[in-house]
């Protein structure tokens, strides 16, 4: 079969052919429907192989960790869980998988993922019946969707009725996380986004306003951004009680004195990744029709195209390869 792989540190990826996976005792061979594109994917093609080593990656790879598809001898379609967790730690046990110390590797990053026409799942927990869903489009609830939807629940206790949640990056989290929040709270949403056509779809999936900066007086800033600006203007603009979700991995950092600078009387917090119970919840809120996914179809022969525009930010939703 063709598969999109890291072939080696600090290359490009590139489509190669690889035998069929064949499954062994205790793992479950997925055909693989529709795999979304990353940002993160993005940048592993420049991680030096020391870094890689150290997080437990092995080189080649196939790339892609927002897959869906079907149980290849039952035919049930499934999404399979983005991040990798051990399910025994301390933080799995407590339901905190995203904080496994044992997922640093895994589908799609250090080991094989979707972006090729079989997978192979060796934990069962990873796969997340669909029911109704398009296995096709569906792979980017379990990150997009699983992230942001991590990052509004925990926002939840500082956002009272009626208050402010500011959503810094309309694009792919955002959108979502822009959806969960109305879902979820009575709070006016407020999507910041410096192109227009983010904005208008924003205002689509019920953004109460779009602005190309960040407003001040906010109870929640979620930032899925993550510059040294946005991290300054988002903390700038929580109220006393408030919280900074800090979510966007572009290496800011916060400027002056922590005291002064950070909300007063609230707090800031920053993850990686999602937990399982958080994708759950996101495809029940799917199935119910409660959340929009916006997709953008890519043909496997087109994937270099689809990487182009998922880095020149010219997407509004997700890409996702359709095999």
């Amino acid at each position: 079969m063709l598969a999109y792989r890291m072939t080696g540190w600090g290359e490009p990826p590139r489509t190669v052919e690889v035998p069929d996976p064949s499954p062994g005792p205790g793992e479950t061979l997925v055909r693989v429907a529709g795999c979304g594109l990353c940002r993160s994917d993005l940048t592993m093609r420049h991680l030096p192989a020391a870094v890689g080593q150290q997080l437990g990656w092995s080189m080649p790879f196939t790339l892609g960790h927002e897959t869906a598809g079907w149980i290849a001898d039952t035919g049930e379609p499934v999404a399979l869980v983005s991040p990798t967790s051990c399910g025994t730690c301390r933080h799995c046990v407590r339901g905190q998988d995203s904080g496994c110390p044992y997922g640093r590797a895994g589908r799609g990053y250090g080991r094989d993922g979707g972006l090729a026409a079989y997978v192979l799942v060796r934990d069962r927990r990873a796969l997340l019946p669909l029911g109704d869903l398009d296995p096709r489009h569906a792979g980017p609830l379990t990150d997009a969707g699983a992230t942001a939807y991590h990052a509004v629940r925990r926002a939840l206790p500082r956002i009272p009725a009626g208050g402010t949640v500011v959503v810094i990056g309309a694009g792919g989290l955002g959108a979502f996380a822009i959806q969960f929040v109305r879902v979820l709270t009575a709070a006016r949403v407020v999507a910041v986004d410096p192109l227009p056509a983010r904005l208008d779809y924003a205002a689509e999936i019920g953004a109460h306003a779009g602005e190309a900066t960040v407003p001040g007086a906010a109870d929640v800033v979620l930032d899925f951004v993550g510059t040294d600006e946005t991290i300054a203007a988002g903390i700038g603009a929580v109220r006393t009680g408030g919280a900074y979700g800090l979510i966007g991995s572009a290496g800011g950092r916060l400027r002056g004195p922590w005291f002064s600078s950070l909300p007063r009387d609230g707090e800031v917090f920053t993850f990686q990744g999602s937990s399982i119970a958080d994708a759950q919840e996101v495809i029940a809120l799917a199935r119910a029709g409660l959340i929009r996914n916006q997709v953008e179809e890519f043909g496997f022969a087109e994937i270099d195209g689809a990487y182009a525009k998922l880095a020149a930010g010219a997407l509004t939703g997700r890409a996702v390869i359709v095999l």
